[in-house]
């Protein structure tokens, strides 16, 4: 289990109940994970996760912001294999938290059968600009995808045809369930379990799963765009980042003319990227694929793929995906997208080049969304799950405080705002190393001029309540 501290504080960041000695202790021995338990007393912070400043895309819906409350609730659905006719398979059976919610198989087993298209990994699908979901852009939004699954005959079975019960036996099914009676009463305030609410809660929880701590993020939080050459990266890596960004005929690959920004998710106009086969029929096409999950996170951070790319599993390398692009052979494909044809796509790469965006592309990777424990299966090994009692919520409310830090990114001086009393601060660099503490009693500048560029985690715990707001700053 990669545990930094950084990947620790995504973790451990609500602002009620949680102290730097928690913090200290994960780091040490490692974040167990409490499987079997939900405690409606300390919801994860879903709601304020600690993304870049550099980010322009966010797909979230007005009516249907990520709450707290919510995403739990879709955190539940998403991994409860009652949702599935014969109780076997959950979402979470095809998207697994340790491939970043993929599938290392080339297509997944449902419950009559295998599924059609390779199962789309699901990181950052928040910071997407194409809202559209699944491989071919079929449903319109997260919420619209997030019930298909259940009501396809495959996959979980509750089509309403072939024999199979309809989305209405499911509800009277979850409606027998105690848990469910707690936690939609929680997030709606009353106990119906309607379609609309299930789609809703799990595409919070969808929308919620983030992974922006990779080596690139620590680079690009220590310049001002993407093109400046990065301090922590290696020439090599530097190299593929200008060619990712560099168009054709200019010298580079282009590569971000359809997977753009920071973000590097697909832009919302791409057509079809030459890939025409379908997984397990080699007789078969499919041109009608347009979409594709983020850039980040091909691999795991060791290293290893997180399933075979494509939506039939057909490049089992990061190499052999960049060679696809470099040797594009145009069959008869009325969908090619325009900018895989003409000059526009005449790249030439040679195999330096090719290493080299391959190594760039393994920068992108991050840590913490493969273990931490929000986005992680709450089920215990037999398939059970236990909601706590909310108690003394007043209590803790009051003992929380609020800090705001600006600015950020920030030089030499970090201000902290906050109200009156006893507080330590502790800040810590990417790696759990304590690099500066001291007690302070209220709004406070704090000289960080001798700390290199990079990423901290500053954590202010109240010296009375025991309590610690935790966030992140960037110093250029």
């Amino acid at each position: 289990m990669l545990q930094t501290l950084f990947s620790i504080q995504i973790i451990l960041k609500s602002t009620i109940m949680k102290n730097t000695t928690l913090v200290l202790s994960a780091l040490a021995i490692g974040f167990i994970l409490m499987s079997g338990v939900i405690d409606l007393n300390n919801l994860f912070d879903y709601e304020n996760q600690l993304t870049p400043n550099y980010l322009s895309k966010d797909n979230t819906p007005l009516d249907n912001p990520i709450t707290n409350a919510g995403a739990t609730l879709g955190r539940v659905l998403f991994y409860d294999k009652s949702l599935s006719s014969d109780n076997t398979i959950s979402c979470g059976s095809c998207h697994l938290q340790e491939f970043a919610f993929g599938d290392t198989a080339l297509v997944s087993t449902g419950v009559n059968g295998l599924t059609g298209r390779h199962s789309m990994r699901l990181i950052n699908p928040r910071y997407s600009e194409e809202v559209n979901a699944f491989w071919d852009e079929r449903a319109n939004s997260f919420e619209d995808q997030s019930t298909q699954p259940i009501q396809d005959h495959i996959e979980m079975g509750y089509s309403g045809t072939n024999g199979d019960g309809d989305f209405d036996d499911l509800i009277t099914k979850l409606d027998g369930v105690d848990y469910y009676n707690t936690l939609f009463q929680l997030v709606y305030g009353d106990t119906l379990i309607s379609e609309e609410r299930i789609q809703k809660a799990i595409a919070q929880f969808i929308r919620s799963i983030e992974s922006y701590d990779s080596k690139f993020d620590i680079g690009r939080a220590q310049v001002t765009n993407n093109t400046t050459d990065f301090p922590n990266f290696t020439a090599q890596e530097n190299e593929g980042k200008s060619l990712f960004f560099t168009h054709p005929p200019a010298g580079g690959a282009g590569c971000d003319r359809c997977h753009g920004g920071t973000e590097f998710s697909m832009i919302a106009d791409c057509n079809n990227n030459g890939v025409l086969g379908v997984a397990n029929d080699t007789s078969a096409t499919d041109t009608t694929v347009t979409k594709a999950p983020t850039l980040r996170d091909l691999v795991n951070p060791q290293g290893l793929v997180n399933g075979p790319f494509m939506h039939n599993g057909s490049l089992a390398t990061l190499t052999d995906v960049v060679n696809h692009y470099n040797d594009l052979v145009e069959v008869p494909n009325s969908n090619l997208d325009f900018r895989l044809a003409g000059p526009m796509h005449d790249l030439s790469l040679t195999q330096g080049q090719i290493d080299a965006i391959t190594a760039f592309l393994n920068t992108l990777t991050g840590d913490a969304v493969y273990t931490a424990e929000q986005w992680s299966d709450p089920f215990d090994a037999q398939g059970n799950i236990s909601i706590s009692e909310i108690t003394a919520v007043a209590e803790k409310i009051s003992n929380s405080f609020f800090v705001e830090l600006y600015p950020n990114p920030t030089q030499d001086r970090l201000n902290i705002r906050l109200a009156e009393g006893n507080y330590q601060l502790s800040i810590y660099d990417i790696n759990g190393k304590l690099v500066k503490s001291t007690f302070i009693n209220g709004n406070y500048t704090a000289d960080i001029s001798e700390l290199p560029s990079g990423i901290f985690v500053v954590d202010i715990m109240n010296k009375e309540t025991k309590t610690s707001e935790i966030k992140r700053i960037s110093k250029r």
